[in-house]
């Protein structure tokens, strides 16, 4: 994978444990006990705040402190349905794409999902759920997209879907279908694959059927 920079990967880490709730809505984050906790400096840190801001994924005043902001139930269809439609173009991007490395890679952040289930720990299967996800869309090397969707995931109430504790393994099952696709040649199949992933979610979360 590309070397990042600290401040990029500070963004990354803050991003996987918002979406996998290790914040939680409502939380303070404080600038000088994140720098301490990941080995940084402050820099890298304001800087990375100030693009989670923009993303959505913290909000408030930087002097003042940062907050998770909450959910907002009425905007969740809207975000679900933006959500199939980029993750849809950025999954048939990438699938073409993608090499035999690159496919390896998506393997071994799926074995991650898998370790994560089988060791029981659900902040590391949300984190490895998403590593999966946007180790997948980076591939199609579509910046700006991958931007939207960044910010989609920011407002998506991801985990309400572990209301269902069978949830983590059928997941693992839906990510190993769009791999076994792949592996096929058989693109449109992994496209469908991921839009049945999404959905399966969505229901699963509580938010109803998807007609």
């Amino acid at each position: 994978m590309a070397a990042i920079t600290k401040q990029d990967w500070v963004a990354q880490v803050l991003r996987e444990r918002i979406i996998a709730g290790q914040y939680a809505r409502g939380d303070k984050l404080k600038q000088a006990e994140l720098a301490a906790e990941l080995g940084v400096s402050i820099t890298p840190v304001r800087e990375a705040l100030l693009t989670l801001q923009a993303e959505g994924y913290v909000g408030g005043n930087p002097h003042k402190g940062l907050i998770v902001p909450h959910l907002v139930a009425g905007q969740v269809r809207e975000i679900y349905d933006l959500r199939l439609m980029l993750e849809r173009e950025l999954t048939a991007i990438a699938v073409a794409r993608i090499t035999p490395g690159r496919f390896r890679e998506l393997q071994d952040l799926q074995r991650d999902v898998a370790r994560a289930i089988e060791a029981g720990d659900l902040l590391a299967v949300r984190t490895a759920n998403v590593r999966f996800h946007f180790g997948l869309y980076a591939m199609a090397e579509r910046p700006q997209t991958l931007h939207f969707v960044r910010v989609l995931w920011s407002k998506y109430p991801f985990t309400a879907q572990d209301t269902r504790r069978d949830r983590p393994n059928r997941m693992r099952h839906e990510h190993d279908d769009i791999l076994a696709r792949i592996a096929d040649d058989d693109p449109s199949g992994a496209v469908e694959a991921m839009v049945a992933h999404i959905r399966s979610g969505w229901r699963e979360g509580g938010h109803g059927l998807v007609v």
